[in-house]
């Protein structure tokens, strides 16, 4: 046998089997990954505040919105919210967007509705109005270092998961920062007026919690998820 004829059918097997290795060195990772962090486990409820059956947190991957007494003065942050997170995620299962807005505000409300309206019929985005102390003791419950404007209103969107748990990143530097040990600092809320934050990080982050349902379901999970109470900080929060 000359050694043109052994040389094709190695190589040939060589072609065949470089990507079943492949596929081999990755099947682990689908099993043990870090998780999107829990940085806070004491979101309250909604469903607590309003007698609209429908609206709940609990077993639910929700993007939470404020826009207060002002509805119409937050329209790019819902806009952007809707372009970049909600149009690409609705067709997870359990995603929702609640958007909470004061009660003397529903003609305002109903006209940013309408808006996002020209685009979809938002099937999974419910819009619910409270009192002001509600909407404060919400937004209180949440882990974040702003503060919810006069109007009661917010840039920053949270995400909460199926548990009634805020998720986020409890170190959110950069590996040049790492480099450096720079002082840690987390990433509790996403502002939706920073575009590259929403197409970067929120969606990144969303794409990781909704990998880790997906393998819960498969029975597939092994958790390395860190919460706020597993990670030492350089700064109090």
């Amino acid at each position: 046998m000359n050694k043109a004829s052994i040389k094709k059918p190695l190589i040939l097997g060589i072609l065949f089997f470089l990507p079943v290795i492949f596929l081999l060195f990755l099947y682990p990772s689908n099993h043990n990954y870090n998780t999107l962090d829990i940085i806070n486990e004491s979101v309250l409820e909604l469903n607590d505040f309003t007698n609209v059956e429908e609206v709940k947190l609990k077993d639910n991957i929700t993007i939470l919105n404020f826009v207060g007494n002002n509805p119409l003065s937050k329209s790019t942050t819902v806009l952007n919210l809707k372009e970049l997170i909600y149009d690409k995620f609705l067709g997870f299962k359990k995603f929702q967007v609640i958007t909470i807005a004061t009660q003397d505000s529903e003609v305002a409300l109903q006209e940013l509705r309408r808006q996002l309206l020209d685009y979809d019929a938002l099937k999974y985005w419910k819009f619910i109005t409270l009192n002001p102390n509600q909407i404060k003791q919400i937004y209180g419950s949440l882990k974040t270092k702003g503060e919810l404007d006069h109007s009661l209103g917010s840039d920053e969107v949270f995400i909460i998961d199926t548990e009634v748990m805020q998720r986020g990143r409890l170190d959110d530097r950069t590996d040049v920062q790492k480099g450096k040990d720079s002082k840690v600092y987390g990433l509790n809320s996403y502002n939706c007026i920073e575009v590259a934050e929403i197409k970067n990080k929120m969606s990144e982050d969303l794409r990781i919690l909704f990998t880790e349902y997906r393998q819960k379901r498969k029975g597939n999970f092994n958790s390395s998820s860190r919460r706020t109470k597993d990670i030492k900080t350089n700064e109090q929060n």
